[in-house]
């Protein structure tokens, strides 16, 4: 379960930003949201499962996302071999003289086995220039390893795993990394964790379709995907994938042997997937089915909400973490809300699962589907940097229309639109 992730001094960063999954001490008005959207660890903390994050075009609302996803990949990949001579792809910001010098950071608290983390390190593109790792033990914070540089503090017994790997650790690579390829259990557990955190780009989703061809074709996940897509009203009775075969001749030249080989011997396949559309006679009657290539025949909206089905059953069936960049692109603002609702629901959503997205859709700021604390803003301020920020911040009256009150600026993080007239007429002149 994620409680909360901070950067600084990455992309449209510059300040340290933090954005919490923790639930504030708030009331909705709307009694179900606080029973819906709300799951508690322990009398002191309860946690959100989801929230939905606002701004303007390049206010760094995909930023956010992009650290998370960078901080993932570093450590999955620092203590590999292909990266010791390889610098570290960090990018700072760079409209400031004051974070030129400087490493970006990264830290993340997490619930993991009962027991909640904070990682975290610094680096710039030459080196780590700082790690940690804490966890909480009653009220009280438990030190597992601290590093400057080369140099590590007094590794703690509860992280025994670690001696004797301090000088097998790169300067470019995690010292967490490095225990877990040497058999760490906790640093093991901790990648586990940081593999399954799912991110997502709601642009460019074509490619999580294998993962929902392997999910439906397995028939534990088949029905769950047919119902899924069925209940959005789609106008789909049925899915077929088929297997195409590949005439090898077609195949351009400059295509490696040994992908042809893959072909030849039958390791990779190439899916079609049918869509089958009841047909009616002159009385309205339904008589056959008529069959739809998903790619030549359905619209986008209907290509990618079947991409999208596997990651979001199977991180609802898991209970696992989800973040989705552009979530609403190319969906009806009413399928896009009963996205958000089955995470929002205590049937539909018995382990928690916890779903983060990004978007632009303003028929979702409503204090019916949103309690405050969920509902986060990014804002360019000087210097390009981006300031993140929760509505809870803010008083609101009952009866405030959030999706108005936004439209009009009261929260900020809307673009500031010059004068098109002026420049459309100096076009035509």
């Amino acid at each position: 379960m994620l409680i909360g992730f901070s950067v600084g001094n990455y992309k449209s960063f510059k300040d340290t930003v933090t954005f919490t999954m923790v639930a504030s001490a708030i009331a909705s008005e709307d009694k179900r949201l606080d029973e819906n959207n709300v799951f508690r660890i322990d009398a002191q903390l309860s946690l959100l499962k989801s929230a939905a994050i606002y701004g303007a075009n390049a206010s760094g609302k995909s930023n956010l996302v992009a650290a998370i996803n960078f901080m993932k990949s570093f450590v999955l990949n620092s203590s590999k071999e292909g990266q010791i001579s390889e610098p570290i792809d960090v990018d700072r910001f760079r409209l400031s003289t004051q974070t030129e010098k400087e490493p970006s950071f990264f830290e993340i608290v997490f619930r993991l086995d009962g027991k909640i983390y904070r990682y975290g390190f610094e680096v710039d593109t030459e080196q780590v220039i700082s790690e940690w790792l804490f966890y909480k033990q009653k009220t009280r914070e438990v030190k597992l390893f601290e590093r400057e540089l080369d140099t590590f503090s007094k590794l703690t017994d509860t992280f025994k795993e670690g001696k004797g790997v301090t000088d097998k650790t790169r300067n470019n690579a995690l010292f967490l990394s490095v225990v877990a390829q040497f058999n760490g259990k906790i640093a093991q557990k901790i990648l586990v964790w940081f593999n399954g955190l799912n991110l997502i780009s709601g642009l460019n989703d074509l490619g999580y379709r294998t993962y929902t061809i392997r999910s439906f074709e397995n028939n534990q996940h088949k029905d769950d995907i047919l119902g899924f897509v069925k209940k959005l009203d789609l106008g789909i009775e049925d899915i077929q994938i088929e297997k195409t075969p590949i005439n090898e001749v077609l195949l351009p030249n400059i295509l490696p042997e040994e992908f042809r080989n893959l072909i030849r011997s039958h390791e990779i396949d190439v899916k079609a997937i049918k869509t089958l559309h009841r047909k009616y006679n002159d009385e309205e009657q339904p008589i056959s089915n008529e069959i739809f290539d998903l790619n030549d025949n359905e619209s986008e909206g209907t290509k990618k909400l079947f991409s999208l089905a596997g990651p979001l059953l199977d991180t609802l069936k898991a209970g696992k973490i989800l973040l989705i960049d552009e979530l609403d692109a190319r969906f009806h603002p009413l399928i896009t809300c009963a996205i958000i609702s089955l995470f929002n629901s205590k049937e539909t959503n018995p382990n928690n699962a916890q779903l983060i997205f990004t978007t632009h859709d303003t028929n979702l700021l409503s204090n019916k589907l949103f309690r405050k604390d969920q509902i986060w803003f990014t804002e360019k301020y000087r210097q390009g940097a981006t300031h993140l920020y929760s509505l809870v911040e803010y008083k609101i009256s009952k009866d405030a229309s959030l999706e108005k009150d936004y439209i009009r600026g009261k929260y900020g993080a809307i673009p500031f639109i010059g004068d098109l007239s002026r420049l459309i007429g100096e076009i035509n002149e």
